[in-house]
């Protein structure tokens, strides 16, 4: 009987598992049946909306300003949402990831660099995103450019992000405007701005974004210069009032000061001093119009340009893209990367200098035309660290001479040298100068000093 009753039991038990199993396996096959029509469902809705954007025909004008129709709202399915952003999640967390596709962010500025932190921003989560460009897309953007092909050019950079990121994440909004920033009426293109990306080529108007954005509580993340650069290596994450080596940074960073606003812009840049590149040609007929550096789309838009090797804008925006969401997420980065601090080297440079030219002068001078940014571009930037005397050695005791004595004090005509070779330079009664050097160290200096000249033009 017992044997009967536990024969019983075990069909009973065997039964149950059979049915949860097969439930199980209908309600796995339901999910993914679910799941595969819903992806058929977003599938279509991607084809329509390649469909309607605007096509160019042959002859048609393709500067026109007109962008394609809001998209309808649709609900996007949230499992879905969830499984492109899985990874994200993974990293993140739910809480973290809430915040990120809540964010709003405005890139101004939809080049190179504007356009990869806007397509990564998204990626990785982003829900509102405003874009800010007048510019259009040309052939030479294609090197660079995150979104742009062939058939974008001649078409505003924004639009042709916009389509990109609506085919990334359909949930996305866009908002796109084919426009100058400009201080006398921006307030609305930043209005709603959790974050705003600083892309803009045009270094005043740079300044002008910087400072609104520092005295209207606006958080704005900065790229600096990636023009003549090609070391991935040696780009980094920091202050503008930490930075060195980068020319750009240093011109942003001195007008900030003067407007008051001496730190607390985030920025990326890179410490890599380019190699001998100059500014691309102009065609002749462009330079007898007048001043080239006058020349531009807008007013003080320049026409000339730096060359650009298309991985570094990139990096830059990936850069920009991976700070802003860190902080959206409320997870900022921990350990950014040390930066040289050697302010007081450059303060007590600054006074050995001074107090060599009240000697040289046999009076008290008064301010001499160099500052501590000065000085850090001549040490850092210019000589590496190192004296211009050959070999080349990183000097004790690091001095700042005047090159020529004839010439005046500026920074085309100011070198650096260890202590013992500046007495060398200023024997002779205080009239020592290029005479005392061999040919070697008169052609370092003029390297040099074609260097300053190079990177004071690309940043005036």
């Amino acid at each position: 009987m017992d044997g009967l009753l536990r024969s019983h039991r075990a069909q009973l038990v065997g039964t149950a598992v059979a049915a949860a199993a097969t439930t199980a396996t209908l309600i796995s096959v339901y999910n993914s049946l679910s799941k595969r029509s819903r992806r058929y469902d977003l599938d279509k809705d991607v084809l329509r909306s390649i469909s309607r954007a605007p096509k160019l025909l042959d002859g048609e004008n393709k500067s026109n300003n007109h962008l394609p129709a809001p998209e309808p709202k649709y609900e996007y399915d949230e499992d879905l949402i969830r499984e492109q952003l899985a990874r994200n999640y993974a990293f993140f967390g739910d809480e973290a990831m809430a915040k990120v596709r809540k964010g709003t962010v405005v890139v101004v500025g939809c080049g190179g660099v504007g356009s990869w932190a806007a397509v990564m921003l998204v990626r990785s989560g982003l829900s509102k995103i405003r874009l800010v460009d007048f510019d259009y897309v040309t052939l030479s953007s294609l090197n660079r450019h995150a979104t742009a092909a062939l058939p974008d050019v001649g078409t505003p950079k924004v639009q042709c992000v916009a389509r990109a990121l609506k085919q990334i994440a359909r949930w996305v909004e866009v908002d796109t405007k084919v426009e100058v920033w400009r201080k006398e009426d921006g307030a609305q293109l930043l209005a709603g701005a959790d974050w705003v990306v600083d892309a803009i080529d045009n270094i005043q108007t740079k300044v002008d974004l910087l400072k609104y954005c520092h005295e209207n509580g606006i958080k704005v993340f900065s790229s600096m210069g990636a023009g003549a650069k090609s070391d991935p290596t040696r780009v980094q994450i920091a202050d503008i009032a930490n930075t060195v080596y980068d020319p750009l940074a240093r011109a942003v960073r001195q007008r900030l000061r003067r407007l008051g606003v001496p730190a607390g812009v985030p920025v990326v840049y890179s410490t890599e001093v380019p190699g001998d590149v100059g500014l691309l040609p102009l065609p002749e007929e462009e330079f007898k119009k007048g001043k080239v550096g006058e020349l531009g789309v807008l007013d003080e838009w320049r026409v000339r340009i730096l060359p650009v090797l298309g991985p570094l804008p990139a990096i830059f925006g990936l850069h920009i893209a991976t700070y802003v969401l860190s902080e959206l997420a409320g997870k900022p980065l921990a350990n950014p990367l040390a930066i040289k601090n050697r302010r007081k080297l450059y303060e007590r440079m600054l006074r050995d200098l001074q107090t060599r030219e009240a000697k040289r002068a046999g009076t008290l001078v008064g301010r001499i035309p160099l500052d501590e940014d000065d000085v850090a571009l001549l040490f850092e930037d210019v000589h590496r660290g190192r004296s211009v005397v050959p070999p080349h050695a990183v000097p004790v005791k690091p001095t700042l001479v005047r090159w020529d004595p004839a010439r005046p004090l500026g920074v085309e005509n100011v070198v650096v040298m260890d202590a013992g070779e500046a007495g060398v330079h200023e024997s002779d009664g205080g009239e020592g100068g290029p005479g005392a050097w061999g040919e070697d160290v008169r052609e370092a200096v003029r390297r040099r000093v074609e260097e300053v000249e190079r990177w004071r033009g690309w940043v005036m």
